[in-house]
């Protein structure tokens, strides 16, 4: 049994964490197995289109990164439709999400990568495309989530609120 600690953290101040009877932390990835081997398996998976996205088109040192950004796009296009099926339409089997939205889409869509070609841009003299590459990235990435979940909504009939 877990008992919540109304003490805190005197470094941080932050609430404790819960304790199991008896003191003891309480494990961590206790009953988690599944769901971190779903999510490490979909982000290989994610991870390795992408990278082939950029194997197939390269984008040089002082380049706008065109691929990064229809990646990004994509994936988050693709995040819009499967988040409104998995909570409005479907009951999947409570592993899908982790797996693909989590794992496929998460390794799929590489922000951090985003951010190191901001700065190579900006290392390679041109900041004023790093940070339109960087304004691009977010209105993209925010837009593409936004109309394909109002879409999906639509072509499905739902209405929002």
């Amino acid at each position: 049994m877990i008992h919540w600690s109304v003490r805190s953290d005197r470094t941080s101040g932050v609430a404790a964490p819960p304790r199991e009877a008896g003191g003891g932390r309480p494990p961590v990835l206790r009953g988690q197995g599944p769901t971190v081997a779903v999510v490490a398996l979909g982000g290989a998976l994610g991870a390795s289109a992408r990278y082939g996205a950029a194997l197939a088109w390269p984008t040089g040192p002082d380049a706008f990164p065109w691929t990064t950004l229809l990646v990004n796009t994509l994936g988050c296009t693709v995040i819009g439709v499967f988040l409104v099926l998995v909570t409005e339409v479907w009951a999947p089997h409570p592993l899908l999400r982790p797996f693909f939205g989590t794992g496929v889409l998460g390794g799929f869509t590489t922000f951090s990568t985003a951010t190191v070609e901001v700065q190579r841009l900006i290392d390679h003299g041109a900041p004023a495309r790093g940070l339109a590459y960087l304004a691009a990235t977010v209105l993209a990435a925010l837009t593409s989530v936004w109309i394909a979940a109002g879409l999906t909504r639509r072509l499905l009939g739902r209405r929002v609120g």
